[in-house]
């Protein structure tokens, strides 16, 4: 028996025992490993279901494809609502699995984790931030068209696909969504269809403990497309009207879609369902037995799945392949008509650099006063002629971080009535939205094609931390553009000064902080970045001044983390200076006044403690010999990172405390951050080392 509707949907006996045998693989995973979310997989398998085998462009083949749809499932907890249609389509996930699932080394762990599974697009778990990925993931798939095909008819380009995302109550009430949602309406970006499960259940129960907006409206205001759909007699998801309501989204080009579905959790389970154990407990082996019954699955078999039933849900790969097939025929015929296009496609793909693309770079001249903000800016405006795939901006600071790589070229929608405004522009107004320009951020490196760096104060990572932990957690090459990286941003005082912000930041594991102390050594480690983008991916914060810091020679060894910027005038030091960022000035001065008395004083500046530690040992012993026990480690915020630098012998001139209202000469004086005292460190450091 089928279904068909007029605008050609089939839905037959076998799509529903394939959709029953995703709810009830789902239900035995969590009852053999003993816990996880079992109910919104059972509900949700539907909707799944119809969305991999009947909507979206995929590949199971090609789970890389450049042309393919993208998928993300915000509420990482039921990852089994993901991990059953990568199985049943003919990703690289077997029974065997599903089986292992939650365990040890398995390909299917408790959230859904980028790289790690084949098909999962992002790393979700963190309410809220996966709507955000998929934001950025539409963005990008606009600029990706702009950079590659921009003249193309709507609908007509190889650059042409969707973003599809599933999002939870848990989603929509977190912040992070609202900010990226406002977003994407602002942009009208009409790739993108969000899937409401508008379920009703939180942890605590049911959300009228704390969510009774009505959400369509709040997405109206956003500049949303919306749809609701109701559930069938029986509760069950109406998948006819799911699917219509799918094409009509994906339709609507001029707005982003938002599709509001209501389930009922755990469904069809007769005494689990509509309840708040179901969705983060096992079901229980008598409830799962109950539930086979209902759908006519016997009771006393565990994970089964007919060869009937896999036959027809794998016909997704001659799907996939006939897409393919289209799509490579189409971009074949892009690239004889667009080489030099094609060749910057490929240029790109690869994550590889223009021959040449140094010699754009600036060089500043020695002892000028320049603000590493400045010198940033001034790298990017010369780099954008040159890498058209870097684009980025700032949460609505661009002239203090000097974020804008085109002043004349605003990513912004057609109708927009900025002068500037242009669909495909290389500038970004994330707005006041810090934490969704990071998860953004996220979802642009995510989708591919492009390079993507965005600006706020440092003090102001705290908002964007978790997406920056994801970021890290993901090795996605994102950078962060923070400036306003100590107390010599001066009179905004307390509340805008970071002092344990770099400290904290270097705690997360893959994060790279390069906090540069010059004009020059910006310059340097702007260009490691970008080189590190293909053959090192990993996220990057830079860490850059308000205020004007003195401008020294180049030195390449900047980009290896720490090098020795001024050497002792003995054969060994009898002590060594270590600086970062605007102290480096400090250090340099000290070490004049130390060798004046005759004692010998290298100084080391270390832009990256994590590019130091990557060196070989005999590099880093260089730099800092072991033998030199008398050292001093100088920064502007709290010394946490440094104890293990400076050894039992050593000091730290560090912040301890809050900042104050007071210019930045004043701040610097008034805490100690003065040649005089690093010097007395110096001596006191080698007294302890001699005692």
């Amino acid at each position: 028996m089928s279904t068909q509707t007029p605008d050609g949907f089939e839905w037959t006996d076998l799509d529903r025992r394939a959709v029953d045998t995703a709810r009830l693989l789902a239900a035995d995973a969590v009852q053999k490993v003993g816990n996880g979310h079992p109910g919104t997989a059972m509900s949700l398998a539907p909707a799944a279901y119809t969305i991999f085998q009947k909507v979206m462009r995929h590949d199971p083949a090609d789970p890389e494809w450049a042309g393919r749809d993208r998928f993300v499932l915000s509420p990482g907890h039921t990852s089994l609502t993901l991990y059953t249609q990568l199985f049943l389509a003919g990703y690289e996930l077997e029974l065997d699995d599903l089986k292992a699932f939650r365990t040890h080394g398995s390909r299917t762990p408790g959230h859904p984790e980028y790289g790690h599974t084949a098909g999962v697009e992002t790393t979700t778990g963190p309410l809220g931030q996966g709507a955000a990925n998929a934001v950025g993931m539409a963005m990008a798939a606009r600029y990706e068209r702009g950079l590659f095909d921009p003249e193309a008819p709507e609908g007509t380009s190889p650059f042409d696909h969707t973003v599809w995302a599933i999002v939870s109550d848990g989603d929509l009430e977190e912040g992070v969504s609202a900010e990226a949602s406002s977003l994407a309406g602002h942009q009208k970006l009409g790739n993108l269809v969000f899937l409401y499960d508008d379920n009703h259940i939180s942890i605590e129960g049911d959300t009228a403990t704390a969510f009774s907006e009505d959400v369509l409206k709040r997405y109206e205001a956003y500049g949303w497309h919306t749809q609701r759909i109701e559930p069938t007699a029986d509760g069950d998801i109406d998948v006819p009207a799911l699917y219509t309501a799918l094409k009509a989204a994906r339709a609507e080009t001029g707005r982003p879609s938002i599709i509001a579905m209501r389930t009922i959790i755990a469904w069809p389970a007769p005494n689990a369902r509509n309840t708040e154990a179901s969705h983060g407990s096992a079901l229980g082996a008598d409830e799962i037995a109950a539930t086979k019954r209902v759908l006519g699955f016997d009771p006393e078999q565990s994970f089964e799945v007919t060869e009937e039933v896999l036959r027809h849900t794998r016909r997704a790969l001659d799907r996939g392949a006939e897409a393919h097939a289209a799509w490579d025929k189409r971009i074949a015929e892009w690239r004889a008509v667009d080489p030099e296009r094609a060749a910057l496609f490929d240029r790109v793909g690869k994550g590889e650099l223009p021959e040449g693309w140094e010699d754009a770079l600036p060089v500043f001249e020695e002892g000028k006063s320049v603000a590493t903000r400045a010198a940033s800016g001034k790298v990017l405006q010369a780099l954008g002629p040159v890498l058209p795939e870097l684009w980025g901006g700032s949460a609505d600071l661009a002239g203090s971080n000097n974020t804008t790589i085109d002043g004349t070229s605003s990513f912004l929608p057609e109708g927009n009535p900025l002068p500037e405004a242009d669909p495909y522009g290389r500038t970004v107004h994330f707005g006041i939205r810090e934490f969704s320009m990071a998860a953004e951020m996220n979802g642009i490196a995510l989708h591919g094609n492009t390079r993507v760096y965005g600006g706020t104060f440092l003090v102001f990572s705290d908002y964007m931390r978790n997406a920056v932990r994801m970021s890290a957690l993901m090795q996605l090459p994102v950078t962060y553009v923070w400036t306003h990286d100590s107390i010599g941003l001066g009179e905004d005082g307390p509340t805008h000064q970071p002092v344990e912000h770099l400290a904290s930041l270097r705690a997360i594991p893959g994060l790279n902080v390069v906090r540069p102390a010059d004009a020059n050594e910006t310059v340097v480690v702007w260009a490691e970045i970008l080189k590190r983008h293909a053959t090192d991916p990993a996220p990057h914060g830079l860490a850059l001044t308000r205020q004007g810091v003195p401008t020294y020679a180049p030195d390449q060894d900047a980009a290896k983390g720490g090098y020795v910027l001024r050497e002792s005038s003995t054969e060994t030091p009898e002590v060594i200076i270590i600086a970062t960022g605007s102290e480096v000035q400090l250090a340099v001065a000290a070490r004049e006044r130390l060798e004046a008395e005759g004692i010998g004083t290298r100084v080391v500046s270390m832009p990256s403690v994590e590019w130091f530690e990557q060196q070989p040992r005999s590099y880093r012993e260089h730099v800092l010999p072991p033998s030199v026990r008398a050292r001093v480690a100088v920064e502007a915020g709290i010394g946490l990172t440094w104890y293990r630098f400076v050894g039992d012998a050593g000091r730290i001139v560090s912040l301890e405390h809050f900042g104050a209202s007071a210019d930045a000469k004043t701040l610097f004086a008034a805490f100690g951050f003065t040649p005089e005292n690093v010097a007395a460190a110096a001596r006191e450091s080698l007294a302890a080392a001699r005692a």
